[in-house]
């Protein structure tokens, strides 16, 4: 039989005489993309008792003390599962930011991190990332929001694991409030339907997935012209399904001033 081990590996256990022996497989790789080149128009004024030092983007925006961008990075460089890590950066920053860390924090640039340019959107960024590695069609690239820093090491595991076993995976959480779905109209929007609760997840990063079938589903929007709005849709475009696993409300994604505010609160009641 075949037992999954820490880190990835996989043992073959077999029964000789009486003593159980085990032949180690190779364990499967762990990518993960960081799409960090978006202008982050929308924390452009956050309320401060100290002002903060201008920054270019809400991902180096600090979080008591430290750039959002870093703490992300940090879940990632610390979790046994990961085999490497790519980060896509806006051109004139891939250099500050190979700097900031070399010099503050080296524990994090002793990992490594591959610093690759970004696109004008996330679809493109990931793209360029993606096309730096070289997987096997059995390993798991994984693609967090830079601005999520509150992930655990628990939804990490869980999303490495779904990916490999189901092939495309991504953290989600139920929907608390009652869903609606709405017409837009020239002066706001009218209800056409209501969408039973259960239905629905609101999904949450990481995701992850086989790099064939991620692979795959990049290829096919390429040649489309098409633009998702996560991986997880190019994935479902693709005809592959794509497997939810458990996230949590304190996973939130560092959008505008008042979510800075609740990731600082739990900051410090984790």
């Amino acid at each position: 039989m075949f037992v999954a081990l820490p880190g990835g590996a996989v043992a073959l256990v077999f029964r000789r005489k009486k003593r159980y022996s085990y032949i180690l497989i190779a364990r499967m790789k762990v990518f993960v993309i960081i799409p960090a080149a978006g202008l982050g128009t929308r924390m452009a004024a956050v309320p401060r008792e100290k002002p903060l030092k201008p920054v270019a983007t809400k991902q180096f925006t600090e979080l008591d003390g430290v750039p959002v961008l870093v703490r992300t990075l940090a879940k990632f460089a610390e979790n046994s599962d990961v085999s490497a890590i790519y980060i896509a950066l806006r051109a004139s920053e891939i250099e500050p930011f190979r700097a900031r860390l070399q010099g503050d924090f080296p524990e994090i640039y002793a990992k490594n991190p591959v610093l690759v340019k970004g696109g004008e959107q996330r679809q493109a960024s990931v793209a360029n990332a993606l096309a730096q590695i070289a997987a096997a069609p059995d390993d798991v690239v994984l693609v967090h929001d830079a601005v999520r820093p509150l992930v655990t090491d628990e939804m990490i595991h869980t999303v490495v694991q779904a990916a490999g076993r189901y092939g495309a995976a991504i953290v989600g959480v139920p929907a608390v409030d009652t869903v609606k779905q709405v017409e837009r109209t020239a002066e706001g929007a009218v209800v056409r339907a209501t969408i039973p609760r259960q239905q629905v997840v609101l999904a949450q990063t990481p995701q992850g997935f086989r790099y064939d079938v991620l692979k795959k589903a990049f290829d096919e929007a390429s040649a489309d012209g098409f633009t998702g709005t996560d991986e997880a849709s190019l994935v479902e475009r693709s005809g592959h399904e794509v497997a939810v696993v458990m996230g949590s409300p304190r996973n939130i994604k560092i959008t505008n001033p008042a979510d800075f505010e609740l990731a600082e609160f739990y900051l410090k009641h984790s």
